[in-house]
């Protein structure tokens, strides 16, 4: 039995519908070519998949405060997982080897973000140094900092999005530099 007024609950987004758009926002900003150019990320598969890290981080922080944000964030990862996990099919990687490389991701992944948690509460310097090691393999201290700030400002933006903004994927992560670097 329909029950009255049925018509007046707001409609839930399907995590599915709220996770797919959110995940290609974080890929197309992982490709800014000012992140490669100006800040020094290596321009490889590794350099591309630490700076994808940092996004999914970025946003998984902003998840934990929203409206069913643990499921979410859940679903999030999965589809980052589902992500690495077609792309190493594409690249090739062979069924046995692809767990193992699973795996390996996997610790990536939690080995950085618990970094970037435990420096983010020590600040921008701190964040800078694990930036430093994680995705800019130990050199470009002065590239460090910059992508610290840009990981500061991104998280200010993030914070000050709504949860209804936020879940439709209606936002924009900053530019990677606070000025073009050609003016």
């Amino acid at each position: 039995m329909l029950w009255p007024f049925n018509h007046v609950r707001k409609p839930r987004l399907s995590p599915r519908a709220t996770i797919e758009p959110i995940y290609g926002m974080i890929v197309a900003q992982t490709r800014d070519p000012l992140f490669y150019r100006h800040l020094d990320v290596p321009d490889t598969v590794d350099g591309r998949f630490d700076l994808l890290i940092l996004h999914l981080w970025l946003v998984l922080r902003r998840l934990r405060t929203a409206a069913d944000g643990t499921a979410l964030s859940q679903a999030l990862f999965d589809h980052f997982c589902d992500d690495m996990d077609a792309n190493l099919r594409e690249m090739g990687v062979g069924d046995l080897a692809v767990p193992r490389r699973m795996r390996a991701f996997g610790e990536a992944f939690y080995g950085r973000t618990a970094a970037y948690d435990l420096a983010w509460q020590d600040g921008e310097a701190q964040l800078a140094d694990a930036l430093q090691k994680n995705i800019l393999n130990g050199k470009q201290p002065d590239s460090a900092l910059r992508l610290a700030s840009y990981a500061g400002r991104a998280a200010a933006s993030l914070a000050a999005v709504d949860d209804t903004t936020l879940l439709r994927a209606a936002w924009a992560f900053p530019a990677p530099l606070e000025q073009d670097p050609m003016t």
